[in-house]
């Protein structure tokens, strides 16, 4: 698992991730590594429009893809809302639950909340 100073915007999650999946992941599939560059960017974005910032953030090469660990303080569930197209926004959390074969939410009282998803990436 690599450990990052934590990003505190999308475009620099999608920076130190493409980075990490150029040296963990060489020749994987551009439609995968566009979909992790995208969850990323949105778990940052969230952290940092919802839950006060991000305070910490993991990348794990795993056997099937990659691992995101994001961290805020905030102990509050990210949340679906209806979708208005009227209304910019809300499609974040969505997106991500759409891309990774897997979400777990982790609470620690008085700590936060940390937020893992793991991301299929085909060679």
């Amino acid at each position: 698992m690599f450990s990052f100073r934590p990003p505190q915007s999308g475009e620099r999650a999608r920076e130190l991730t493409r980075g990490f999946l150029r040296a963990e992941k060489p020749g994987a599939d551009a439609a995968d590594v566009d979909a992790v560059l995208l969850g990323v960017s949105e778990l940052v974005t969230n952290a940092v429009r919802h839950a006060g910032g991000v305070t910490d953030f993991h990348l794990e090469s795993e056997r099937e893809g990659v691992a995101v660990e994001v961290s805020d303080a905030s102990v509050r569930r990210p949340r679906t809302v209806e979708i208005n197209p009227s209304v910019p926004g809300g499609f974040g959390w969505m997106l991500v639950r759409e891309l990774a074969s897997e979400v777990t939410i982790a609470l620690h009282p008085g700590r936060g909340k940390t937020i893992r998803a793991a991301f299929p990436v085909r060679a």
